[in-house]
């Protein structure tokens, strides 16, 4: 799992207790690194310093593979990771990396998805499950769940009731992968 947030999605998965999540990775300190090692979860930090045009994308997700690679992994699943990773993740593995978007894709892509869903005036909004490719939100969609918006609805209000759909699709959908019902990865079955 790749994490920055509070870590409410780890927690979900991780109360389960049929997936099978071996490591951590986050890119700063965060809620879910608590989470993670209360459950035994090795945590692998590799702390984002920079934020600004000097930020080298490409370096820090070399940092990133270089971490995970001592894990043997058949899947990445993304949890309100912060960073854009760049090319040399989706080198290594390519349609092995999984992430949750607050909106109904392929609509409201980005960072903002709920504060767009709003702005642009939609009655029904939800959460996608979809591979991670090098464009940001725009890999196969594996799973969505839509949710109403509410009149009086705020960005905060809209995004917790996305969040508590999330935390049951998000999981549900890692367990399908883990036995092999969808995503056939290319290294699943050894």
């Amino acid at each position: 799992m790749l994490a920055s947030g509070s870590g409410t999605i780890l927690a979900a998965m991780l109360e389960r207790g049929d997936l099978p999540i071996v490591s951590v990775l986050v890119d700063r300190e965060c809620g879910a690194i608590a989470i993670a090692r209360a459950h035994g979860i090795p945590v692998e930090v590799v702390e984002r310093t920079q934020f600004g045009g000097e930020f080298d994308r490409d370096a820090y997700t070399q940092q990133v593979v270089t971490a995970l690679a001592p894990h043997d992994l058949d899947l990445i699943a993304m949890a309100g990771f912060g960073t854009i990773l760049e090319k040399p993740i989706h080198d290594t593995y390519a349609g092995r990396m999984i992430n949750t978007h607050p909106a109904l894709l392929p609509s409201f892509k980005g960072w903002h998805g709920v504060r767009d869903a709003l702005a642009y005036g939609v009655k029904v909004t939800g959460c996608t499950v979809h591979v991670v490719t090098l464009e940001v939100d725009d890999g196969p969609i594996l799973a969505q769940v839509a949710v109403d918006v509410l009149d009086g609805d705020t960005e905060t209000s809209l995004h917790e009731r996305i969040k508590e759909v999330e935390r049951h699709l998000y999981p549900e959908v890692i367990a399908r992968i883990a036995r092999g019902e969808m995503l056939r990865t290319p290294r699943a079955g050894r």
